[in-house]
């Protein structure tokens, strides 16, 4: 079916979000898909989605025009396997480049990653973004260093073996700090340096997250800041979107409720209880009413065991409402579906969860992913 999205934004509202409850299945990223082209006619010129902000470039590069191969932008584009796996994503990357190609550049749409560099359990070197400012600011400065030490999973998860607090790392801060002040102070307004700029601040995050896997705390404790390190990242970098898409017109973002949802987001990660703010709940408060949220439900999806939930969950009652999908202010109360596992990455509805979105987006029967 098709919606009217207008019925469920304001005119105030500047950054739209939709979240999907899973990341193992399709079908709300081909809604996504179907929303995005009405809201381009709406005057949205943007979009952003849970991938890699510095990867994103490419594909914003591809979508205006730049050269390159559509397999090749998808595939090295976007992190978490997003790309290659999530046929939506490479037909959006292609419908977003035919349909700049014959408009003028204030009327073309943007492609934006929102995400930091990391997973949870693992972040790369930060030399290739530290050496991207380094070679904009035309500086002589060595920033070699071994990228597999940084890189190895093994140095996010056990503290004794995380280069955050070596003296390597201690000089790199030192050099990327210096490199910052002087990129301000020779501050522009061209694509290049805001390029260096958004590299130079992902490389000093990743100092930053490194630093943290350093310390010597329980797991609970560091799986903990490490999930609000990343969501305080996502959330500067939609802010960072929204000033530089202004003048532009709104921003249609795309990602895990759990990354947009107004309240804070918690689960169970390497058993432990994680909760943490959300990058929704971090620019709410900053954006008020021009943030909008709809949240992404699932009613079943046969491929990894997600069957029909009772009818007396709030997905159940939803089911009764929509025969494929549909969006409803109209939020109902009854008990958590207990039908889930951990591996299906889905949070079940529950009024905590309802209370930090506008809307719902309720699938029906979601498809799968292939890998």
């Amino acid at each position: 079916m098709s919606q009217d999205i207008r019925e469920f934004i304001s005119p105030f509202t500047e950054l739209l979000a939709f979240g999907e409850p899973t990341h193992l299945e399709h079908a709300h990223t081909w809604i996504r898909n179907e929303l995005f082209e009405q809201l381009a006619g709406l005057g949205y010129r943007s979009i952003a989605l849970e991938t890699c902000r510095i990867r994103g470039l490419l594909v914003n590069d591809y979508v205006h025009g730049g050269p390159g191969d559509l397999d090749v932008v998808v595939k090295e584009g976007f992190s978490h396997s997003f790309g290659e796996h999530w046929p939506a994503n490479r037909e959006l990357v292609q419908w977003m480049r035919e349909y700049n190609a014959d408009r003028a550049p204030r009327n073309r749409l943007s492609f934006h990653g929102f995400d930091f560099q990391t997973e949870t359990t693992s972040a790369p070197s930060p030399r290739p973004y530290l050496e991207h400012a380094r070679d904009h600011l035309g500086e002589d400065v060595d920033l070699t260093i071994d990228d597999e030490t940084w890189s190895r999973d093994e140095a996010v998860l056990h503290a004794e073996q995380s280069p955050g607090r070596s003296e390597e790392a201690v000089r790199l801060r030192e050099i990327g700090t210096g490199m910052l002040r002087r990129l301000y102070e020779r501050r522009g307004t061209d694509e290049a340096w805001a390029r260096a700029e958004t590299h130079l601040q992902a490389g000093l995050s990743l100092l930053q997250y490194h630093r943290e896997c350093a310390e010597p705390n329980p797991l609970g404790v560091r799986l903990n800041r490490l999930c609000q390190m990343r969501d305080g990242v996502m959330a500067r970098n939609l802010l960072e979107i929204r000033r530089a898409e202004t003048a532009n017109g709104p921003t249609f973002v795309f990602a895990h409720n759990a990354h947009l949802q107004r309240t804070n987001s918690s689960m169970e990660m390497g058993g432990e209880r994680v909760e943490w703010f959300s990058a929704g709940a971090l620019v709410a408060p900053i954006l008020g009413d021009r943030y909008t949220v709809i949240g992404g439900t699932l009613g079943r999806n046969d491929s990894f065991g997600l069957g029909e939930p009772d009818r007396a969950t709030p997905e159940g009652q939803l089911q009764s409402r929509f025969t494929t999908w549909g969006i409803t202010k109209d939020k109902p109360r009854g008990p958590s579906r207990t039908d889930t596992r951990l591996e299906m990455g889905y949070f079940p509805l529950d009024q905590h969860l309802m209370d930090g979105v506008d809307a719902l987006l309720h699938v029906r029967a979601g498809r799968p992913v292939t890998r």
